[in-house]
């Protein structure tokens, strides 16, 4: 169980959080002049090193938001021109993605955060920039929701790469995209002009994941742990019934992917944030925060004390780490690797739910997590390493990750999606620290 009563504070971990972006500056500049973009989006470190993995290029926002989320924590005007330049001449085609469910991931940390930086006065407003932002984002999140599929309950969701069958947990994380296209004054056009609310898009979809993808141990099934998530959730679409719990990244449909609760729990939590801006929606405020309580409940309960989780709680080589759930994550373990981006992700899940609910519990787990993922072996202090956080872990069940000479399992690389939410959690809290305007993605 994650430790929550530590007694830290965001002032506790400035100096870990100004030592983060210190190694990050570098980090940054040297993926932006080794990187060779007709080799595609960079991806995770092989011994050190970024490289890409095709699969969908969902990863590139995170590259060049990075930049962007450096400026934004110490003024380096170098990254923000890396991060402007960028997404100008790389961006346009993540806009109009019509084959993925990643727009949020892409464009909201790109357009979205240069467009945020311009609305706080950190750049300065050019009308004609800002409308250029404004219509990226526009258009992407409307591209997102396009992608749709309807359930036989009369909701629906956002599909995703696999098809129009598959609901993926990650995606509540990317109703960033339709969610600032609606408050841009954006809708989807569809058939004889019929004009589609985004935000009820956005309602919607993540309802279905509320109830198809997060557990409540209310006897779904055999398996029904409060707060444990399934990656992907399966549907009929000839009648739009719910079939069955899958998992793309996971170790089975039934146990519970790290990443994909992270994701979870970050999203939900963000998006209370959103709603509770947002008068008349008192029943979607409602099931959002019981699955951000049972997701954050579930992380705090099955994450060893540090904070850093394993891949999957069900990994069947944990029952050779003993309590696993009592002692210090080891990411050099022979049985089953840690992901440090999964805590990267929920660490900012937890903090937003604690400070949201005034809820110590969490936003102590949340300083906890950090605490342990700012610094070494989680840190990479090492001048070598392309990567800011080092054991995260890719797709263990496909084998993509680099597992080090004399070892059994992953450990020691980073990944895009890792360094990137490590960098958003550490401007999340410098923000609270520096008593500037609190982070929020609209």
């Amino acid at each position: 169980m994650v430790q929550t009563d530590s007694g830290l504070t965001p002032s506790v971990l400035a100096p870990k959080i100004r030592r983060l972006f210190e190694f990050s500056a570098a980090k940054i500049r040297a993926v932006e002049n080794s990187w060779e973009p007709s080799h595609g989006s960079p991806v995770f470190t092989v011994h050190g090193k970024y490289t890409s993995r095709g699969w969908t290029e969902w990863t590139q926002g995170f590259q060049f938001g990075a930049a962007i989320l450096q400026f934004d924590a110490t003024g380096d005007a170098e990254c923000l021109q890396i991060g402007r330049e960028r997404t100008v001449s790389m961006m346009a085609p993540h806009v109009s993605h019509v084959g993925v469910h990643d727009h949020g991931f892409n464009n909201v940390s790109t357009y979205g955060n240069l467009l945020r930086l311009m609305t706080e006065g950190r750049i300065p407003d050019n009308p004609w920039e800002r409308r250029f932002y404004e219509l990226a984002l526009k258009v992407s999140g409307a591209v997102q929701a396009a992608r749709w599929s309807r359930t036989a309950d009369g909701g629906g969701y956002i599909y995703s790469f696999n098809g129009p069958h598959s609901l993926f947990v990650d995606t509540i994380r990317t109703l960033r995209a339709p969610a600032i296209s609606h408050l841009l004054g954006h809708a989807l056009m569809g058939e004889g002009d019929r004009k589609i609310s985004l935000l009820d898009r956005v309602i919607q979809h993540a309802q279905a994941t509320a109830k198809y993808a997060v557990y409540y141990g209310e006897g779904r099934d055999a398996y029904d742990v409060r707060g444990r998530v399934a990656h992907e959730s399966i549907f009929n679409t000839n009648d739009g019934n719910y079939r069955c719990p899958n998992a793309q990244q996971g170790y089975s449909g039934f146990s519970t992917w790290t990443r994909g609760l992270a994701w979870a729990m970050c999203g939900f939590a963000e998006q209370l944030e959103l709603f509770d801006t947002l008068p008349g929606h008192e029943d979607a405020v409602a099931f959002m925060e019981k699955a951000a309580r049972a997701t954050c409940d579930f992380y705090i309960e099955n994450t060893p004390p540090d904070g850093i989780p394993y891949w999957d709680t069900g990994a069947p080589g944990l029952a050779h780490l003993g309590d696993w759930r009592g002692t210090a994550a080891d990411p050099f373990n022979p049985h089953e690797p840690v992901d440090s981006s999964a805590a990267a992700i929920g660490a900012q899940g937890l903090l937003r739910l604690g400070r949201r609910l005034r809820d110590a519990r969490y936003w102590n787990a949340g300083l906890q997590v950090c605490d342990t993922l700012f610094a070494e072996p989680y840190l990479s202090a090492d001048p070598n390493h392309q990567g800011l956080i080092l054991h995260s872990v890719y797709h263990r069940p496909n084998g993509w990750d680099t597992v080090p000479a004399g070892a059994k399992v992953p450990a020691g690389e980073s990944s895009m999606w890792g360094d990137y939410h490590a960098r958003e959690v550490a401007l999340y809290l410098l923000r609270e620290i520096e008593g500037k305007p609190y982070l929020k993605f609209w």
